[in-house]
């Protein structure tokens, strides 16, 4: 895979699924309202992967070493991840309870980190721990906050 693609793919599914579970799981603890979380993961999935997309592309032109086909490459290629990985947490939440949709999520967000993180890391159990470790920190983080906001406003 090309550096400009692998750059941009791996910067979106990353993102896309630190930050989709992090919201799903704090806008879970502080209103558990099924239509909340599904509007803040299609929010994630369109004005953040459009964010990130900026971000990576004014990062890889401020770099001065890529071609503009390369810049584009990964800028697009962070869009289209992080778009497709945030929208994939929408499935569980049609399909089951909010709180059995929760779960599976969590499941599936760490499954697909673990996975990218072996690929990434050469099968290095140190690499998958730690990216997994980060994923985790989130997901408790944003519970216990989502959990504060809910006990101040709720």
């Amino acid at each position: 895979m090309r550096h400009s693609l692998k750059m941009g793919f791996s910067f979106g599914l990353t993102s896309g699924i630190i930050t989709t579970l992090g919201l799903m799981v704090g806008l879970n603890s502080s209103t558990h309202l099924k239509s909340v979380v599904i509007g803040g993961i299609l929010v994630i999935a369109i004005a953040d992967a459009l964010s990130d997309a900026m971000g990576i592309h004014m990062s890889e032109e401020s770099e001065n070493k890529h071609t503009p086909k390369e810049i584009w490459e990964s800028t697009f290629a962070t869009f289209f991840s992080k778009f497709v990985f945030a929208l994939s947490f929408i499935i569980p939440i049609l399909l089951f309870q909010l709180s059995t949709a929760v779960i599976i999520n969590i499941i599936w967000g760490l499954s697909l980190l673990s996975i990218f993180s072996f690929y990434i890391g050469n099968g290095s159990w140190k690499v998958i721990a730690e990216h997994v470790a980060l994923g985790i920190a989130v997901i408790i983080i944003t519970h216990y906050i989502g959990n504060w906001i809910s006990s101040l406003f709720g």
